[in-house]
């Protein structure tokens, strides 16, 4: 005669004793890359805002997947390539140069969204119906959705019944004082802090270049590249827990 409860308790312990799958994290970067100025200034991914998060987290043993809104390259932004003659940031670079389309991925398979800055969001991401929609369905599920410095722009186009996303949570961005302190106030489209506030989230702000890092629930953003050791440590730890 089978002992069922014997092979319950057998089952449970294998299952508690199996090794975990390792979390996901998709990261959604820009493809633009250049402001609209006529001097067509080049702009695009902040290298070290996604450079430093993806080593940390592929060093931590996650699965990363690195997408953007079109599938084509990820353009860097020239005034962050100050990291590219250290090897160790060779996979980041080639990761860049071989994104998937958004629309095309299984966004579901995923525990963790993460969006790097550079002003290029701020052109595509900031108004990209496909991102809004992962973002909802990743805020209704209760999974990590993390941004830093211009990444957060990508948070805009979520909206549930007309509600912002971002309204009434605690979070942060490239400040304005940081648009007028790199120069950047007369090219950048919109100034990211006032649009977050527009939309209702209670904005936290630290002096230009300071390290700050803000979690709130399911939501993690950082001010700026700065912040980008402390806010790949924060998902990490995060999604450890």
């Amino acid at each position: 005669m089978i002992d069922e409860e014997k092979i319950t308790i057998e089952e449970e312990m294998i299952a508690e004793t199996a090794p975990q799958k390792p979390s996901r994290i998709l990261m959604v970067v820009t493809n633009a890359c250049e402001f609209n100025d006529k001097d067509h200034t080049k702009t695009g991914v902040w290298f070290e805002e996604f450079a430093v998060p993806y080593n940390e987290f592929k060093k931590n043993g996650f699965e990363v997947a690195v997408a953007t809104l079109t599938g084509e390259i990820a353009p860097v932004d020239p005034e962050s390539e100050n990291l590219f003659e250290d090897i160790i940031w060779d996979d980041a670079r080639k990761a860049l140069n071989d994104t998937e389309a958004l629309d095309t991925i299984d966004s579901d398979s995923f525990d963790a969204i993460v969006l790097p800055g550079g002003h290029g969001p701020m052109f595509d991401l900031a108004k990209s119906e496909v991102l809004g929609d992962v973002i909802n369905r990743f805020n209704r599920d209760g999974k990590l959705i993390a941004a830093i410095c211009h990444g957060p722009a990508g948070l805009l186009p979520a909206k549930e019944n007309g509600i912002p996303f971002v309204s009434g949570r605690k979070l942060t961005s490239f400040t304005n004082e940081e648009e007028r302190f790199y120069k950047k106030d007369k090219l950048t489209p919109f100034f990211l802090q006032d649009a977050l506030l527009d939309e209702g989230a209670s904005f936290i702000e630290d002096k230009p270049g300071a390290v700050n890092v803000i979690t709130d629930g399911n939501l993690i953003t950082a001010q700026n590249f700065q912040s980008a050791k402390n806010f790949a440590k924060a998902v990490i730890d995060y999604l450890a827990y």
